[in-house]
């Protein structure tokens, strides 16, 4: 203070230069805390972009060298706050008086399943006798007696054999009048004026269709038995056969869609395009049916349906006139069968979908919080094991009861982690996409005759996954819609009663299966 001018004008002169200089300290000041905000935004914007990557990277590997398995160790449950009593409370039964079966806590990986000393009884057997050259007692020179027999059974296979069927129709004529040649008529054929039976038919859709061995390397097995069969050949006799197929399609189609409850699924299924150097992505839908899990009287059915693109309009084409209950996935466009005036009257959602979701947050980054979310949705599981197969009424009550207290406890504890955790990081999508679909996820309490997930489908569209792995990519639309005929067809039917069926007997087999099917919709 002493150093402050006693001059009015020169101590104003020194508060306005020390003014402006606080001023330029401020602003300085200002500047650098603008920068370290930003600096902390970067950081934390890296630090969830690493988590993503992270997580990408942890799918990616456990997709290729990981165990396909979901299960966590029932051991785990002390680590959160829901313990292990907790889960065998909520998976009691009468018969077990609330505990659960004895030795479930220590039960690790199943036994091995190994068929050692034991082959299927309904195999034909071959008896081959290796009996002892002399039947003279070497000791004493008598003759020998059978005691016994000693037999060991060995898996033995005959070889796939190609055969050529002549089909012969005597010509007769007439000595008497002369008038003509009488001949039976010619049978009927699958393929008019073609080289391959119905047997041959059948056998190739199966091959391709149910064990999904795409047409090329069933010409080489072919070549390999010195038999030339070109691509395009197997590839028109598909679709001569889907083309036969075609009715029982559209039967099978109409039966399950009229079915009151309806599981959906789709798949990318990638098309040849020609001129554009490379494949353009379509889809492949799978609607499917169960009435198993809570006793109804409909057989289980599914029909599969080839849409050329991914456009939102094919789910309204193929759902937009039906009424009833689907359960879903969470793709946007089944959403779109709700609004503007659409016809649907219930979409179910699948918490499948969003148990995996924190699974895969859990297996990357073994979050307390993603593990204790798998733990209180393995309660909702353990109930609907204990009440599979009873009647709907029975199961829904059973929810009321036992699911409804630990779903309405699970809403307010994601809603709790969701302001403690990034909304952008893996676990806060995890935890938005279950509160998102919080409406079609719990639809289940309330109807017994709705399923807990879609796993149904999930199921049934699994073997069309494993075809696009070994064929890659389908020629083109003509040929892609093929498969929807043979797959709904030939998937669900019993492979080894086709391929032992001869002639246009497989036609009739899979219509009696089919109107068996319609059968069972209208007792339903």
């Amino acid at each position: 203070m002493s150093d402050l001018p006693f001059d009015p004008a020169l101590l104003r002169q020194t508060v306005i230069v020390l003014s402006s200089r606080l001023a330029a300290l401020s602003a300085e000041c200002s500047s650098l805390s603008a920068e370290r905000d930003a600096a902390i935004a970067q950081r934390d914007a890296a630090i969830q972009e690493n988590d993503k990557l992270l997580m990408i990277l942890s799918q990616y590997k456990r997709t290729i060298f990981g165990p396909r398995s979901e299960t966590l160790d029932l051991g785990q449950l002390s680590l959160f706050t829901i313990t292990a009593q907790a889960v065998r409370a909520a998976a009691n039964d009468d018969v077990t008086g609330g505990r659960l079966p004895d030795g479930a806590e220590d039960r690790g990986k199943r036994p091995a399943r190994r068929n050692r000393g034991k082959l299927p009884e309904h195999l034909p057997r071959i008896d081959v006798v290796i009996d002892m050259e002399s039947q003279i007692c070497p000791c004493c020179g008598e003759q020998l007696h059978k005691i016994g027999e000693t037999v060991k059974e060995a898996f033995d296979v005959i070889p796939m054999q190609y055969r050529v069927k002549r089909i012969v129709r005597p010509r007769y004529g007439c000595r008497g009048c002369r008038q003509g040649v009488l001949q039976a008529p010619a049978p009927a054929q699958a393929i008019d004026g073609g080289m391959v039976t119905e047997a041959l038919l059948a056998h190739i859709a199966v091959m391709k269709y149910g064990y999904q061995l795409p047409l090329y390397r069933q010409e080489q097995m072919f070549a390999a038995q010195g038999i030339t069969l070109d691509r395009q050949t197997l590839a028109s006799w598909m679709g001569r056969a889907a083309w036969w197929l075609k009715p029982l399609h559209t039967l099978l189609r109409d039966t399950v869609m009229s079915y009151p409850r309806l599981f959906a699924d789709e798949t990318p299924l990638p098309v040849l395009d020609p001129g554009r150097g490379r494949t353009k992505v379509c889809q492949f839908w799978a609607i499917a049916t169960d009435d198993r899990p809570w006793g109804g009287p409909a057989p289980p059915a599914v029909v599969y349906m080839f849409a050329e693109d991914r456009k939102a309009i094919r789910a309204k084409q193929l759902f937009g006139d039906y009424h009833g209950i689907l359960q879903v996935d969470g793709y946007a466009a089944y959403k779109g069968l709700i609004k503007n005036g659409g016809h649907l009257v219930q979409l179910a959602f699948c918490f499948a979908h969003a148990r995996r979701k924190f699974w895969d947050v859990h297996v990357a980054t073994k979050s307390p919080i993603a593990a204790e979310a798998l733990q209180r949705i393995a309660m909702f599981y353990a109930i609907e094991d204990r009440i599979r197969g009873l009647p709907a009424a029975h199961r829904a009550a059973v929810r009321q009861t036992n699911t409804k207290p630990l779903i309405e406890d699970f809403k307010p504890w994601l809603e709790a982690r969701l302001l403690e955790v990034s909304k952008k990081s893996g676990l806060g999508k995890a935890i938005r996409y279950t509160l998102n679909h919080w409406d079609g996820l719990t639809r289940f309490i309330d109807d017994g005759r709705i399923e807990i997930d879609s796993n149904t489908v999930e199921r049934s569209i699994k073997p069309i996954g494993l075809g696009k792995k070994n064929y890659l990519f389908a020629g083109n639309d003509v040929g892609a819609s093929y498969s929807s005929s043979g797959d709904a067809l030939i998937k669900e039917g019993d492979f080894a009663a086709d391929l032992e069926i001869s002639d246009d007997a497989i036609v009739w087999h899979r219509l009696r299966g089919t109107q068996r099917l319609a059968a069972g919709r209208r007792a339903g």
